[in-house]
């Protein structure tokens, strides 16, 4: 899959997320059922939540949730993908889905001094944007490779996977969904992927230990 402004064919800004009204009550509703649903993948949830200025619904970035309790680091969700009717992403092969990425870095608690883990936190924030607002448009699945623009010349290149940690479901009430990993990789890690095939990527950052984390301080395994 190819640079995204160009798969796009528009500017995110023209790009409408289709809204049906609900109640506060349904939010609520929904809101603690999913919120179950992510902690039964990944642990408890951290206590604060990273609210973007403008919702994600409107045009704004998505809110970031936090998961420090389930494998060493922090775990990152999105939660506004999937409407209380379980509608939202284009359906892949698997259904429909929230994101999920990780790094190996411990929540910052200082807001005062930003380190390496705020860096990939907003990082990542944009990455789930970008993607987020593209399930709505086209139809992504696991195993798939993925560029998201940020501004610069070279892209962000990802796989994405389904993640499903020792075969939890995540499940919103009695509706099934799923997890799709954002995988964050080196260039030459994505070639090597869209040449042999992604489960032979994955398999080998599985084999170093890099496997589900997005850190790119490391070496290539490819």
């Amino acid at each position: 899959m190819s640079f995204l402004k160009k798969l796009f064919g528009i500017e995110k800004k023209e790009i409408e997320i289709p809204v049906k009204e609900f109640t506060d009550e349904e939010y609520n509703t929904d809101y603690e059922l999913k919120e179950q649903g992510l902690e039964n993948v990944l642990g408890k949830m951290y206590g604060m939540v990273g609210h973007a200025i403008i919702p994600f619904s409107v045009g704004g970035a998505v809110d970031m949730y936090y998961y420090p309790n389930h494998i060493s680091g922090t775990g990152f969700a999105t939660m506004e993908l999937l409407d209380p009717d379980g509608n939202g992403p284009k359906k892949n092969r698997l259904g429909t889905y929230e994101l999920v990425a990780f790094t190996k870095l411990a929540i910052n608690e200082d807001e005062e001094n930003p380190n390496d883990f705020n860096l990939i936190e907003r990082r990542f924030c944009g990455i789930f944007t970008t993607i987020g607002n593209y399930s709505f448009q086209a139809v992504l699945n696991p195993n798939e490779t993925i560029e998201v623009p940020n501004g610069t010349d070279e892209n962000n290149c990802l796989i994405l996977d389904l993640y499903k940690p020792e075969n939890k479901e995540f499940k919103i009430g009695e509706r099934e969904h799923h997890l799709l990993l954002c995988l964050e990789v080196f260039r030459s890690e994505m070639e090597y992927s869209r040449a042999n095939g992604s489960e032979k990527l994955l398999n080998l950052l599985k084999e170093k230990g890099f496997y589900p984390y997005s850190d790119l301080d490391r070496d290539p395994v490819a």
